[in-house]
């Protein structure tokens, strides 16, 4: 597979999404003549990957610096942003200076927050090597950072130069990590693009496959639409006055569920429990027939994610729940379906649905069974 695609996100500063397999060379003509130094963040599995990208940048004349930091969600504290900065500092990085992201979705929320708050505002370039950051974290400009309190209380809307979604990279990652990303891909099928859905319902098997699914022209189809619909969104509405909410299907309650387990749990296998949640919690409410919700539970069972969680954890995530970034005030806010490509606000639901809703997802066990998946 040599095709390349590339997805334009417009807004202020527009830049590509470029998606396709060996595309290392598209940075140095991304960072341009102007920038001197460039910091290449990654962690410690990716050393290898990141001194390919250093030594490429150095060889272009740039003076490139790297800087390992944790893996996951261990990077996004502000601990690890201040040895960042710290770095940033004692090499003399100035604003026209520039930070390539290299990993999963937690390195590029850092990076682009560190990057948004060197000096007000650096340039970034996103090299996203999981399914879920090329499709969600790494595009669409919100970055940021976890505290005790929430995930992602404190970050900044910072879009990146550009975006370098490299397919080979996924070749390496482990099965349910891979599998774990697509529940974004799904999300963006049932809030935007029906054509996603079938083309994960009729290659289930492939994609179960990281290395057989990074090199087909499936899993290329399925990034460029996930992309596109993510876009289309942020192009209109890069600050989440809005429109942007769409995306957040399933997140409410799957960002819960990632606070109670203390980010144990995969982002995504988080959001697939989240949009079970959020399509019964809409059936219950008269929105979302039936079949649109059993869909849900096929599309993401087929997968290997997971579909319930453990049925004693409510007040603890009623109260997550409470203190996400996307509530106002007291007031409760989930994006739910009228139908496929149909979503909207509910706003406020009556405590006894949501409790309800609860119920249909609850697997009533006593431990968590998803943890080390």
């Amino acid at each position: 597979m040599s095709d390349v695609r590339r997805v334009t996100v417009t807004g202020e500063r527009p830049y590509d999404v470029v998606i396709g397999r060996n595309l290392l060379a598209e940075l140095p003509a991304t960072l341009g003549k102007s920038v001197r130094r460039v910091l290449v963040v990654h962690p410690a599995a990716l050393a290898t990957t990141a001194d390919a990208v250093i030594e490429d940048l150095r060889a272009h004349g740039y003076e490139t610096f790297g800087a390992e930091v944790p893996d996951a969600e261990e990077a996004k504290t502000a601990q690890v942003a201040a040895f960042l900065w710290g770095v940033l500092g004692q090499a003399d990085f100035t604003r026209s200076d520039a930070i390539v992201a290299v990993g999963g979705g937690a390195t590029t929320d850092l990076g682009g927050f560190v990057a948004a708050t060197w000096l007000r505002g650096i340039q970034v370039v996103q090299v996203p090597t999981t399914v879920l950051a090329m499709v969600d974290a790494a595009v669409g400009g919100k970055t940021g950072i976890n505290t005790a309190e929430g995930k992602n209380l404190v970050g900044a809307f910072h879009p990146p130069a550009a975006v370098l979604c490299d397919l080979a990279a996924l070749e390496s990652m482990q099965p349910f990590d891979f599998v774990a990303g697509l529940a974004e891909i799904v999300k963006a099928g049932f809030i935007a693009d029906p054509r996603i859905l079938e083309l994960v319902e009729g290659h289930v098997d492939l994609l179960k496959d990281p290395v057989a699914a990074a090199r087909s022209e499936v899993l290329l189809e399925l990034v460029e639409r996930a992309v596109v619909v993510k876009a289309e969104v942020v192009g209109e509405d890069l600050k989440e006055a809005g429109l942007r909410e769409i995306l957040n299907y399933g997140h409410t309650f799957g960002h819960a569920i990632e606070h109670v387990e203390r980010y144990q749990w995969r982002h995504g296998a988080a959001v697939s429990v989240g949009m079970v949640y959020v399509a019964e919690l809409a059936r219950l409410a008269g929105r979302l027939p039936d079949d649109v919700v059993a869909r849900h539970r096929a599309v993401l069972t087929s997968l290997g994610l997971p579909t319930t969680y453990r049925g004693d954890r409510w007040e603890r995530l009623l109260a997550a729940m409470r203190r996400d970034k996307k509530t106002r005030g007291d007031l409760l806010r989930f994006v739910v379906l009228e139908g496929i490509g149909k979503p909207v606000r509910l706003e406020g639901p009556d405590p006894t649905l949501l409790a309800a809703a609860y119920a249909e997802i609850a697997e009533g066990a006593t431990s968590s069974t998803a943890i080390s998946l």
